[in-house]
């Protein structure tokens, strides 16, 4: 696999999760509507669980429900996300690697992003993301520089906006959705604001 390109909503939406609960372990699943081949485009991302990670049946649940949701709106899961509650420790647990196994086997290009707790700061200058991807049944650590974030400095300035604002309490979980089912794990809301943000007429692209 070549480079992974990252948009703006799903960064944003990643990053808000982590700071949404910044104690937890947290995780989500990578979607892309871009066609097949190619660099991964990844355009979305649903936020998963902040509780109980490897609770299996409540994994099984939101993946299929999110893999439902993908076919009714053009899009596919193409990846998994996980921050670890340790903000020095960024390396895939056995939950990580068993998800991320199980998106591989719909998607051979799949991905596994970490977030990196330690440079989880609105001032860092790079992405705080890890990658990895499998090769010969194994997860293995890519460069970072196979991570395209298009306009990196408008993405990073909109997700510590929305910080500073408090917006990232629109954010949606799995986790939360199955507490209060009339809460929207697809973040209509919370994807509008992003766009609003990063729209010409607010000086981003």
């Amino acid at each position: 696999m070549g480079e992974l390109e990252l948009s703006c909503q799903a960064y944003v939406k990643m990053y808000l999760h982590a700071c949404l609960f910044p104690r937890c372990s947290i995780n989500g699943l990578l979607l892309s509507s871009s066609p097949a081949g190619g660099a991964v485009c990844v355009t979305d991302c649903v936020p998963l669980l902040h509780s109980h990670l490897p609770l299996a049946p409540i994994t099984q649940l939101a993946l299929t429900q999110v893999d439902v949701w993908c076919s009714q709106t053009q899009q596919r899961i193409v990846g998994y996300y996980q921050a670890n509650a340790c903000v020095s420790d960024n390396s895939p647990t056995p939950c990580a690697l068993k998800i991320a196994d199980k998106i591989a086997e719909q998607f051979d290009n799949a991905v596994l992003l970490m977030l990196d707790g330690s440079k989880m700061s609105p001032d860092y200058r790079v992405p705080p993301i890890v990658m990895y991807e499998r090769k010969d049944s194994r997860w293995i650590l890519k460069d970072k520089h196979t991570i395209m974030l298009r306009q990196w400095e408008e993405t990073r300035a909109i997700a510590g906006q929305m910080l500073e604002s408090g917006d990232h309490s629109l954010l949606v979980d799995f986790d939360s959705h199955l507490d209060d089912i009339t809460k929207d794990w697809t973040n209509q809301k919370l994807n509008t604001k992003i766009a609003e943000l990063s729209s010409p007429a607010n000086g981003n692209i």
